[in-house]
């Protein structure tokens, strides 16, 4: 990994930091939808990598919640969206 990416990856994860709940979900389930599938998926691959960035943004947010709150949040938009 170049410093450049080092560098990328932690505004990135800066960024995570000041968004509201609703905004990280909203960005995981894009990020979700945009990726592959996660069997190609690799460490180089940009929205894998931020994937994980997310999804540790959540874990810190949530501790001991695992992606449980974003599971939530989607089942939510899902029952909004059928209703």
């Amino acid at each position: 990994m170049t410093n450049s990416a080092v560098v990328s990856e932690r505004k990135f994860a800066a960024v995570l930091e000041g968004m509201s709940d609703e905004e990280l979900f909203e960005l995981m389930a894009e990020l979700e939808i945009r990726s592959p599938t996660f069997a190609s998926c690799s460490p180089a691959n940009e929205d894998f990598a931020k994937i994980v960035l997310v999804e540790s943004a959540i874990e810190r947010r949530f501790p001991g919640q695992m992606l449980k709150p974003y599971k939530a949040w989607q089942l939510r938009l899902m029952h909004r969206d059928c209703a």
